[in-house]
């Protein structure tokens, strides 16, 4: 059964809003409200506080387990935005918006399905084919080429030292 709570004209942003709410969509209520709890944004407080209040009205109205109920939808829409002036510089002003929302919550009640693990099957009696191991030929490695060292050549011409030796 779906049970919802509204909150209107909060004054938040409702992008900032939205942030908050596409991260708890889904999780248990228990498991949504300890996340919203050590969220560093501030728009978890107003989130926070109307699961908690879908999450009341489940208990209250239809008897509903509070470990059962699931965050279905939270719905963030734009509230009406109040226009105001900022007076600036040379006889000018700028305008600026202080924006609301209106943030829906819907849970429904999930029962816990305790998953049991799935039975070990016994070993077959057939046993596997094995793959043949394939072999691989070594590659010939090729024969380095050697190094082509020339002589080297002496000068033509005997240099200025060498003629100076000889006399």
């Amino acid at each position: 059964m779906e049970v919802q709570a509204v909150a209107k004209f909060v004054k938040r942003t409702p992008r900032k809003a939205r942030l908050v709410a596409d991260s708890v969509k889904g999780l248990r209520v228990g498991d949504a409200l300890a996340y919203l709890e050590f969220s560093p944004k501030h728009a978890a407080i107003d989130v926070a506080k109307v699961i908690k209040s879908a999450a009341a009205n489940a208990e209250h109205n239809f008897n509903l387990n509070r470990e059962e109920l699931v965050v279905k939808q939270l719905l963030i829409d734009d509230g009406p935005t109040m226009k105001r002036l900022r007076f600036r510089s040379r006889g000018m002003a700028s305008q600026f918006f202080k924006r609301t929302c209106h943030i829906t919550a819907v849970v429904e009640d999930r029962p816990v399905v305790e998953t049991k693990p799935a039975p070990r099957r016994a070993a077959t009696t057939t046993p596997k084919p094995v793959a043949a191991k394939k072999t691989v030929k070594p590659v010939a490695a090729k024969p380095a080429a050697k190094a082509a060292v020339k002589p080297t050549a002496e000068p033509a011409e005997p240099t200025v030292e060498a003629t100076q030796e000889e006399s």
